[in-house]
């Protein structure tokens, strides 16, 4: 060890030695950055890359050797054979190829170790062959001890160079593949100095087509700043364009494709910063989310194109519209969410709002079809209302749909009411599943009776919940939560089979009406379900009629009419329930083969006292009866009804003023005694219209 400090101390000209140390460390680490290139990339690139690699490490070899030669200090004259330096210089640059391929092109294995070896064998290679080309006056003797532990030092520190590179454990190890490699030239280069001995002589001559040290330094300075110049012009270029893509890619994975506003991603880190900020700052943070009404119907009507018509159209109109402070994010769907941080009283949240409704309600063409949406804001607080991104979201929604429920372009701010009522809801839902298993959910039947006559007709299922602790759950409060949450399609399955199994078991061969939920009719599986659940039960298919609301089929009027027309092929019946409440038009009754029309009890309960109702009454018997279809009429709870029905030509009534919904046991009674033929309610004592009565989903 001391011989090798003493030649690179003693021997060697401080000026040259400096010099060598710059090209090695700069050609080091230049040349393992572009090996990273080389693993990271495939195909031609790598290849590309990989001649890069080979060209700036076996150049930076080569020239740290020869300036480093050209500072050794023998005494005597010396020069360099022209012929065998241009091919130590080629064996630098192919073997370094040949040992960077190895390591480059394996994944993993030692492999990547023994291409490193080859690296550092192919640095002592180029050291041995410059050496012979190294002429002096006299000649060289070497110690073959040294030589053998310059080739091992040559291999170990190659192999760590490729190593730290390839199997990095830290962010610094790209550095600890640098080192390794300048210690394999240096470690080769100087122990294998430290193994040669200059004996000089006289009066021996240097051959004459030597190169000196004078035409040797400008060529090897030449090759020193050409190659590395080129070497580190590419990486710096390479880099920039690694640096443009990833800032490229940054901003898609942050923003919406369709409308350029940032994405749920670029929302969560924009208000995650937010709410890191120092404290002490008097504005708080608000939390608007809102959607778009009528969306939907747009998108079916008018198809998808328009729909993102609209969503770009919004977008750009709110963008225009934001302030300093304000941020806009679409995170899905039409679901959008915007943030103020210039919050200090609920009136800067109110005119943001208000704002953002303003440009949303503006008409918008669509190839010469003017459409429009609407929105409802929900809005919360931080610190207010939470301190977590997730809550106030949360919150927000809480609200949104809160405002949703009062109508449309509502803003409502969220208070805990409102989360207390989430809760109770989200409750609802856990029990409403085991509440099935337990039993807790029962059927009761409202008859359906001539008008003329009053002779029962038929039946329609209702569903009824008796929760343990809750006591009679209302429908209208646990159906919207199994619809929203998915429960309904179980839940409604469960109801077709108990409804089809306890009318199979009537004497009396009556009708039976089920109501079917719209995600029910949705599914491809529903005529199938239905075809298993009368061969299992014995029920007549004719004897099963399902009441289908229009708003169940306007989202997809095709896929709903096969669905209609299959069921309509095992033989069920089909009836278009709350005729009138929703989208009911001429084209829904002429494109659908309904075999009964309901009028909702809504124009009923006026239509003795109201022109209008009346007149909704009057002009659905003639249309149904031009179209020979029957007519049912709910919600009928009086003789004056009654009679105007009668004298209108409906044929069937359904309501409180021949009964409540009975129980199985009452039913049994009534399918298997005398055919009533009066109302078992008096007229006069009607109960009134009490809770909507909730259908079977």
């Amino acid at each position: 060890m001391l011989n090798i400090l003493t030649c690179i101390a003693i021997d060697h000209d401080p000026v040259f030695l400096v010099s060598a140390v710059a090209i090695c460390v700069f050609g080091s680490l230049l040349t393992m950055r572009l090996f990273g290139r080389v693993r990271s990339n495939r195909g031609v690139a790598r290849l590309s890359w990989l001649a890069l690699t080979s060209v700036i490490g076996g150049c930076s070899i080569w020239t740290t050797h020869f300036v480093a030669m050209m500072g050794y200090e023998t005494g005597v004259a010396v020069g360099f054979e022209p012929t065998v330096t241009l091919v130590s210089l080629a064996s630098a640059v192919f073997v370094t190829a040949a040992g960077f391929a190895i390591a480059g092109f394996t994944a993993r294995g030692p492999l990547i170790e023994t291409g490193g070896a080859l690296v550092g064998l192919g640095i002592a290679l180029m050291h041995y062959l410059g050496m012979s080309a190294y002429q002096v006056q006299g000649h060289l003797e070497w110690d073959q001890t040294y030589v053998a532990v310059s080739l091992v030092l040559a291999a170990f520190f190659g192999a760590v160079a490729t190593n730290r590179v390839a199997r990095p454990v830290t962010r610094f190890c790209r550095y600890g593949g640098a080192a390794g490699f300048i210690l394999a030239i240096a470690a080769t280069h100087f122990t294998g100095m430290t193994a040669v001995t200059v004996v000089a002589d006289p009066g021996a001559a240097l051959p004459s087509h030597i190169l000196n040290e004078g035409i040797m330094t400008v060529v090897v300075v030449a090759i020193t700043v050409v190659i590395l110049t080129l070497g580190a012009t590419t990486y710096v270029i390479d880099m920039q364009a690694t640096q443009a893509s990833l800032a490229r890619y940054r901003h898609l994975s942050l923003h919406d494709a369709l409308t350029g506003l940032p994405n749920r991603t670029g929302f969560l880190e924009h208000v995650t910063q937010l709410l890191v900020r120092p404290d002490g700052q008097v504005a708080k943070l608000a939390i608007l989310t809102f959607d778009l009404d009528r969306f939907k119907e747009i998108n079916d009507v008018h198809g998808h194109a328009a729909g993102d018509h609209v969503l770009r159209t919004v977008a750009q109109r709110l963008s225009a519209k934001l302030r300093d402070g304000e941020f806009l994010a679409r995170t899905g769907g039409d679901e959008f969410v915007a943030v103020s941080t210039r919050y200090f009283n609920r009136g800067d949240a109110m005119q943001l709002a208000q704002r953002l409704i303003r440009e949303i309600t503006q008409p918008i063409v669509w190839k010469g079809v003017t459409v429009s949406v609407g929105s409802s804001f929900g809005i919360s607080v931080y610190p207010d209302n939470g301190e977590t991104l997730d809550d106030l979201l949360a919150q927000a929604d809480v609200a949104m749909y809160r405002a949703k429920a009062t109508g449309t372009n509502e803003i409502c701010f969220y208070d805990m009411s409102m989360d207390r009522q989430a809760r109770e809801r989200n409750a609802l839902a856990m029990e409403m599943r085991s509440g099935l298993e337990r039993g807790e959910f029962e059927l009761v039947y409202q008859q359906q009776n001539n008008v003329k006559s009053g002779e029962i007709i038929g039946f329609e299922a209702l569903l009824r919940w008796n929760h343990p602790s809750r006591g009679r759950v209302p429908p209208s409060e646990f159906i919207p939560i199994a619809e929203k949450t998915g429960f309904i399609l179980k839940l409604g399955a469960w109801v077709i089979e108990e409804a089809c199994r306890e009318a199979a078991s009537w004497t009396r061969p009556l009708r039976l009406a089920v109501n079917v939920a719209p995600q029910q009719l949705a599914k491809d599986n529903l005529p199938g379900l239905v075809g298993e659940i009368l061969e299992r039960t014995g029920l007549p298919p004719q004897r099963l009629e399902l009441e289908i609301t229009e708003s169940g089929i306007v989202a997809d009027q095709q896929h709903a009419l096969q669905i209609i027309r299959q069921l309509k092929a095992l033989g069920v019946k089909i009836a278009m329930d709350d005729y009138g409440t929703g989208y009911s038009s001429l084209s829904t009754l002429q494109l659908f083969p309904f075999d009964k029309i309901k009028i909702d009890r809504a124009f009923i309960d006026e239509v003795v006292t109201s022109r209008q109702s009346a007149a909704i009454v009057h002009s659905t018997l003639i249309l149904a009866a031009s179209l020979d279809i029957p007519v049912l009429a709910e919600g009928v709870e009086n003789a004056e009804q009654l009679d105007f029905l009668l004298d209108a030509g409906c044929e069937g009534v359904q309501g409180f003023y021949y009964g409540k919904p009975l129980a199985r046991a009452e039913v049994d009674a009534l399918v298997r005694g005398p055919r009533p033929v009066t109302a078992t309610v008096p007229v006069g004592e009607s109960e009134g219209s009490g809770p909507p009565e909730m259908r079977a989903a």
